[in-house]
């Protein structure tokens, strides 16, 4: 469902991404399929230097459909941002490849909390933000950050994820699988 990024996935990811329903809400801002190769190459080097993570996220089939990426990593921290291409919209693999992001993040890095700023513009955005019973508001919580975050035009609510919370999910959906499979 995830893996590395890698530039052989730029020519599948171009046009999801080009696509107007995904283009004004990803920070992954390309105008042509050469840009989106150098910008991969970028990123992985960006990673190489723990700066960031970044994970292409894949279909039932292993085909590219989206990506994944912990940005802006410092002490702990980062902001994760998801984007899909439109034919995968409302399908789960976004729910999905949170899951498995946040479980790498949180057990196999050194990540203790991860933001998400999320468009005030982008309802389908917030609400899958309200279905993820792991995530917080934190526009109180961390008032510096939600500060920072809303410096310009655009204006953005603020999640984070704990790793606590996040493991205790994890911990609480194994139990009812369980639960499941012996009833």
């Amino acid at each position: 469902m995830l893996k590395r990024r890698d530039v052989h996935d730029v020519p599948t990811l171009f046009p999801l991404l080009d696509d107007e329903a995904v283009k004004p809400y990803v920070r992954e801002r390309v105008e042509s399929l050469e840009a989106y190769y150098f910008f991969i190459n970028k990123m992985n080097q960006q990673e190489e230097n723990g700066e960031l993570i970044s994970r292409t996220i894949l279909d039932e089939w292993e085909l590219p459909i989206g990506a994944i990426t912990l940005y802006d990593i410092t002490e702990g921290k980062g902001f994760l941002a998801t984007w899909l291409g439109k034919p995968y919209f409302g399908k789960g693999y976004n729910q999905y490849a949170k899951e498995l992001f946040l479980w790498e993040l949180f057990m196999e890095q050194e990540i203790e909390v991860v933001f998400l700023k999320v468009n005030q513009q982008n309802l389908r955005s917030y609400k899958a933000m309200q279905k993820l019973s792991y995530a917080t508001l934190a526009n109180e919580t961390y008032p510096a950050v939600y500060e920072q975050v809303n410096q310009s035009e655009k204006k953005y609510h603020l999640f984070a994820i704990y790793k606590e919370a996040f493991m205790f999910y994890m911990h609480e959906q194994q139990q009812e699988e369980i639960g499941e499979l012996e009833a």
